[in-house]
C-alpha cells in the first residue's frame, strides 16, 4: 500500500530537520558540503515549481473567465473574491494587533528588548534591503497591472500584470466569432490540462524537494537564533495559529457550511509545500490541484480565485507585518496610541496587497509601516534572525486562506459538491 503524498512530505520534513541539525554548515561529503547539496536539490525543486507558474496561471485564468462569460458574471465573482480577501486580511491584522499588545514581546521585565539583544544584522545591511522603497512602490503596483511587454512581465515573474492580461484576454475570447472563440478555448483548455499533468509529475519529487529545503534552512541557521527572540517568535506563531485554526475554519463552517477538517486534509500537500518553499507563487500549481481534485471546487472558481489570491491575498504576511512593527516599536520603548495603532493596521492592510510582488516584500512593507509611525528602518535588524522560519509559517497561512476563499466563493456561487466526498472517492 502506497503512502499518501502528504504523509510522504511530512516524513521528509521531519527527516530534513534531523539531517540539517546533524550536518550543520561544516559537514561535507567528498569535499562538497551537505549544505551545498541541500541547496542544489532544494533549488532544483523550487525551479521546477516556478517553471509551471506562468503557463498554468495564464491558461487557467483565460479558460476560467471564458467559462464565466459576460461582464455580470465576472463582476460578481471578482466582487466576492476581493471582499473575501479584504475581510480576512483585516481580521488577520487585528488578531496580530491584539496578540502583540497582550504578550508585549518587545519588553523583557519592563525593559526594551533592543537594549538586551542588539541587532541581528548590521544597520547598513538592512538599510540596503529597503533603500529607496516606500509609497512609490505601492503606487508602482498599479503600473505593473498594465505591463508594456507581457513577455518581459512573464520572464520577470510580474504576476499582477499577467493576471490582468489573462483576465482581459479571457473576456474578449467570448466576444469574437464562435468558430475562432472555440479554437482559442480548446487551445487554452488543452494547455491547462497539460500543465496539471506536469504538476502531478513534479509533485512526485516533492518529498525530496521538501527534505532538501528544510535541511538547508536548519543547517544554515540552526536553533541558536530563537533564544533572544523566543517571545516574539511565540507571539507571531500564536497569532498565526488563531487565524489558521480558528478564524478561517469558522468561515468554512459558518459561511460555506463545510467541514473544516476535510479541507485541512484536502490541502495538506499544498500546506506542506508552502511551508517548505516559503513561496505562495511557487505553491500555486499544488494549491490549484488540491482545491480542484481534493476539495472539489470548480475550475471556473479556482482559476480566478487562486491566482489572484497568490498575488494579492497575504493574510499571514499582513499579520506578521503588524506584529513585527509593533514589536519593534515596543523594543524601542515607544508606547503607541490608539490612533497610531490604527495607522499600523491600515498601512499593513495596504502594503500586504500592494508590496507582495517586489523583492524583500515583508522587509519593505515593515519599513513603510515603521516610517509611517516615525521609527527608523534599522529596527528590522531585530527580527532578521527568525524571519526565515516565520516566513515559512506565514506562507502556509497565506495559501490556506486562498484555498478557503475558493471554497467559500464556490459555495456562494451555488456549487454543492465541495468537500462532500473524500479525496480518494473523488479521484476514482
Amino acid at each position: 500500500m502506497s503512502i499518501k503524498l502528504h504523509w510522504q512530505i511530512l516524513i521528509a520534513l521531519g527527516l530534513g530537520i534531523l539531517a540539517g541539525w546533524a550536518s550543520g554548515r561544516e559537514a561535507a561529503l567528498f569535499g562538497v558540503s551537505f549544505l551545498a547539496i541541500f541547496d542544489f536539490f532544494g533549488t532544483l525543486f523550487l525551479n521546477a515549481l516556478k517553471m509551471l507558474i506562468v503557463p498554468l496561471v495564464v491558461s487557467s485564468i483565460i479558460t476560467g473567465v471564458a467559462n464565466v462569460g459576460g461582464v455580470h458574471g465576472l463582476g460578481r465573482l471578482s466582487g466576492k473574491t476581493l471582499g473575501y480577501y479584504l475581510s480576512t486580511s483585516l481580521s488577520a491584522i487585528l488578531t496580530g494587533l491584539v496578540v502583540v499588545n497582550l504578550m508585549t514581546p518587545g519588553l523583557v521585565d519592563g525593559a526594551p528588548v533592543k537594549d538586551l539583544v542588539g541587532f541581528a544584522a548590521e544597520t547598513q545591511e538592512v538599510a540596503d534591503k529597503v533603500s529607496g522603497k516606500g509609497s512609490g512602490d505601492v503606487a508602482g503596483v498599479f503600473l505593473r497591472m498594465v505591463p508594456p511587454n507581457i513577455v518581459a512581465a512573464a520572464a520577470n515573474g510580474q504576476m499582477l500584470g499577467l493576471i490582468v492580461f489573462a483576465l482581459l484576454f479571457g473576456y474578449f475570447v467570448t466576444r469574437i466569432e464562435e468558430s475562432y472563440a472555440e479554437a482559442q478555448y480548446n487551445f487554452w483548455q488543452g494547455l491547462f490540462q497539460v500543465m496539471m499533468r506536469l504538476t502531478d509529475f513534479v509533485m512526485r519529487f516533492a518529498p525530496l524537494g521538501v527534505f532538501a529545503l528544510i535541511a538547508k534552512v536548519v543547517a544554515g541557521t540552526g536553533f541558536s537564533a530563537f533564544g533572544p527572540l523566543a517571545w516574539f517568535f511565540v507571539s507571531v506563531l500564536g497569532a498565526l495559529g488563531i487565524h489558521f485554526f480558528l478564524t478561517l475554519p469558522l468561515l468554512l463552517r459558518l459561511v460555506a457550511g463545510v467541514n473544516p477538517l476535510r479541507h485541512y486534509r484536502a490541502m495538506a500537500p499544498a500546506l506542506l509545500t508552502a511551508f517548505s518553499t516559503a513561496s505562495s507563487s511557487a505553491t500555486l500549481p499544488v494549491s490549484m490541484e488540491c482545491v480542484e481534485k481534493n476539495a472539489g471546487v470548480s475550475h471556473r472558481t479556482t482559476s480566478f480565485v487562486l491566482p489572484l489570491g497568490a498575488t494579492v491575498n497575504m493574510d499571514g504576511t499582513a499579520l506578521y507585518e503588524c506584529v513585527a512593527a509593533m514589536f519593534i516599536a515596543q523594543a524601542y520603548g515607544l508606547e503607541l496610541s490608539f490612533a497610531t495603532q490604527f495607522t499600523v493596521v491600515l498601512v499593513a492592510l495596504l502594503t500586504s496587497i500592494g508590496v507582495a510582488g517586489i523583492p524583500a516584500a515583508s522587509l519593505v512593507a515593515i519599513a513603510i509601516i515603521l516610517a509611517s509611525i516615525g521609527l527608523p528602518a534599522e529596527g528590522i535588524g531585530l527580527i532578521l534572525a527568525v524571519d526565515r522560519i516565520l516566513d515559512m509559517c506565514r506562507t502556509a497561512v497565506n495559501v490556506f486562506s486562498d484555498s478557503c476563499g475558493a471554497v467559500v466563493i464556490g459555495r456562494m456561487e451555488g456549487e454543492t459538491e465541495i468537500l462532500r466526498a473524500s479525496p480518494a472517492s473523488r479521484r476514482s
